[in-house]
This record gives C-alpha cells, structure tokens and sequence, in this order.
C-alpha cells in the first residue's frame, strides 16, 4: 500500500492532481487553508486506494505532495 501525503498549507487547489488520479480517490478538502484554498487530499478511507503511481504529485506545480511506497 502506498501512502500519499499533501503538504495542504502550500497547496493552491488547482485540482490537477484530481484529474491525474487514475484511482480518482483525491478530492478538495471542506475546510480552507491558510491562503484561503481548499486544499487537495486523501482521506484515509481511500489511502488504502492509492497505487502508487505518483501521477498526482507529478502534476502538482508546487511540490505539495509526496508519494511513499
């Protein structure tokens, strides 16, 4: 199982990595972060979902995610 981590205080909410989830288990988080985004995340019901593949943190323009195996 693969552990995705967001680091949401820099993310932007962009949703490019929601579109390039081949699982589409990434969703905006409810609540805002401190730049007033809705960050992107997992939530752990899904975690166990995720591949591996590290599309996602490959498409983020700003390095927020991280992808261990």
């Amino acid at each position: 199982m693969a552990k995705v981590t967001f680091r949401e205080e820099r993310c932007k909410g962009c949703g490019q990595c929601i579109i390039a989830c081949p699982k589409k288990i990434i969703t905006f988080a409810k609540g805002l972060n401190e730049k007033g985004y809705h960050p992107a995340t997992v939530t752990d019901e899904k975690m166990s979902e995720c591949i591996g593949c590290a599309s996602c943190g490959r498409m983020c323009p700003d390095l927020v995610i991280t992808v261990e195996k």
